[in-house]
């Protein structure tokens, strides 16, 4: 079953789309501080978004293909890129909160501050649909929103590349 494309949600990749969010969020975190200007943390941020949107398609898709011993195809290509565009949709949620802030004359830091807890809310309301969806309890939910609250509120950018290191071992098979 499929939502309309495009829809942030969609639920033909909703690994994409909390993985694009947990990205940016990373992203953020480790390039705050670094940028002067607007302009230059939301190219940073977008072309860095790109490149591992870029890579994650091509990397599945090559070794689907290592795998299966298939030909790469233009069609298959397609597939796999938007397959994997969830990622940049899930992106484009901190990403809003850095361009509104902006909107609004916040300062940088502000708005690097915005985006960043923007991912924890997303997160955490992603964390609380999967344990609504598994039927859950509700101390069971409140517990893992608040695990995975204390978990980000104390995260440095060290400790968010951290994270989305191991996201990126699990996907590939490298860890449980």
């Amino acid at each position: 079953m499929s939502d309309a494309p495009g829809k942030v949600g969609s639920t033909e990749n909703p690994a994409g789309v909390v993985y694009g969010i947990l990205t940016m969020g990373a992203l953020l975190a480790a390039e705050s501080g670094r940028h002067e200007n607007y302009w230059q943390a939301v190219l940073s941020a977008a072309i860095a978004l790109l490149l591992y949107w870029f890579v994650h398609a091509y990397t599945n898709l090559l070794g689907a293909r290592l795998l299966a011993s298939e030909r790469l195809t233009i069609g298959s290509l397609a597939k796999a890129f938007l397959h994997d565009w969830a990622i940049v949709r899930g992106a484009s949620i901190p990403l809003a909160a850095l361009l509104i802030s902006w909107g609004v004359g916040a300062s940088l830091a502000t708005a690097v501050t915005a985006a960043t807890w923007t991912c924890v809310v997303c997160v955490i309301a992603f964390e609380l649909l999967a344990g609504i969806k598994a039927q859950s309890e509700p101390g069971e939910l409140v517990i893992e929103g608040l695990i995975r609250c204390r978990h980000w509120s104390r995260d440095s950018p060290a400790a968010s590349r951290a994270a989305l290191t191991r996201m990126e071992s699990r996907q590939l098979g490298l860890c449980p």
